[in-house]
């Protein structure tokens, strides 16, 4: 009987030793699991979508322009051309007046936590230099009916002033770059003794893209009337770097700076298909941006 009686104390002691152990252990996991950090949004960006608006800032290099046409084919070389700022100003957000300044839009996606690809179009304005001296090489030979006709000549490398009558040309609604690109995206917020990317998050970017140059381009050549209809031109290549300071998970301003060259063979001048134009120049382009991240 008392073997009993101890055998009964000693499995009562054994449960109560067992009960005792497994609720300590349960609450240091709960204890684990009420002060383990949640996953921040900001730490995984696969599969999330961006979408972004801005304006821009160009410079473009010197280029040859070649003009050719039934009674012309001439080139001007070393043709300087400025961009056509609006500074910060209330069109960018005009719903009626959005395509006038110079800007920029992006559509983009995520295929892993550090790349993704986008498409975008770079609305830049190219303005020739007006009223400066180039050189031209090539001949005009137009009938003498012609108001243009008093351009006539052979050239080889001599002076030329690019006045009104002779010449206005202009990539103003604009230069057009339809771009594809696929970028890195890197979180630095930790360079910066930044824990919360949740809040504010600083992302170095850097890419390459290609694409096509849609133009719609003011010209007004040998006294022809102005012409400016929207037109396949050319192609174009680019890379880029930046940086992406992203507020409260889902909103970012961008700054970037992007370098390319553009080749366009096949340019619009006058209401008659035969008559083009032809450039090739790089580009130095500065971007401002507004966008959102998000997934769906």
């Amino acid at each position: 009987m008392h073997n009993k009686k101890d055998f009964f104390r000693q499995n009562i002691q054994l449960l109560f030793f067992l009960l005792l152990f497994n609720f300590k252990h349960y609450s240091q996991d709960s204890q684990n699991i009420h002060f383990t950090e949640p996953i921040k949004y900001t730490a995984n960006n696969k599969g999330k979508f961006f979408v972004f608006w801005g304006g821009n800032g160009a410079n473009f290099s010197k280029s040859n322009i070649r003009f050719r046409g039934t009674n012309y084919d001439f080139t001007l070389h070393e043709v300087t051309a400025t961009h056509k700022p609006k500074g910060f100003h209330i069109d960018y957000i005009n719903p009626l007046r959005m395509t006038i300044p110079q800007t920029n839009f992006k559509l983009g996606y995520f295929i892993s936590n550090h790349y993704n690809i986008s498409f975008g179009v770079d609305h830049m304005k190219y303005v020739m230099d007006q009223n400066k001296t180039v050189n031209i090489s090539g001949f005009i030979n137009l009938p003498e009916s012609e108001v243009g006709s008093v351009y006539n000549g052979n050239y080889d490398h001599n002076p030329i002033v690019l006045t009104d009558d002779f010449l206005t040309f202009e990539h103003t609604d604009g230069l057009n770059y339809i771009n594809f690109e696929i970028a890195r995206f890197d979180d630095i917020s930790k360079w910066f003794g930044i824990k919360n990317t949740d809040k504010f998050q600083i992302n170095l970017t850097e890419g390459i893209g290609l694409g096509a140059l849609y133009p719609k381009t003011n010209t007004k050549l040998l006294s022809n009337e102005r012409y400016d209809n929207f037109h396949f031109s050319g192609y174009g290549a680019s890379i880029k770097t930046g940086v992406n300071l992203t507020f409260f998970k889902y909103f970012f301003i961008l700054l970037e700076a992007k370098g390319g060259y553009i080749n366009m063979h096949d340019i619009r001048t006058t209401k008659f298909e035969t008559d083009k134009a032809s450039q090739s120049f790089f580009f130095l382009e500065r971007e401002l941006a507004i966008g959102a991240i998000f997934r769906l």
